[in-house]
């Protein structure tokens, strides 16, 4: 069960508001800003809810968008993503 600021997070992520580093353990921002939290992203992308938006491919290290996986959108309201 995720708790309260996991949750959050994983919204943030569906908003389109977050952004991940690329690296193993990819550390989060929000609205530009440092999440307060980064061992519950490192968390979240562990687990597969989150991670690197398609796109061009971005160095380690760099930042790029964050998005929910199909396990992120179960996890956030319970609804499978559309096939």
């Amino acid at each position: 069960m995720l708790n309260r600021r996991a949750l959050a997070m994983l919204r943030a992520v569906g908003a389109g508001r977050a952004e991940l580093t690329c690296s193993c353990e990819p550390d989060l921002r929000v609205d530009g800003l440092p999440c307060c939290d980064q061992a519950t992203a490192h968390d979240l992308a562990r687990a597969g809810l989150i991670r690197a938006a398609g796109g061009p491919v971005v160095a380690v290290g760099q930042w790029t968008a964050a998005e929910l996986t199909d396990e992120g959108l179960l996890a956030l309201d319970g609804t499978p993503a559309a096939a």
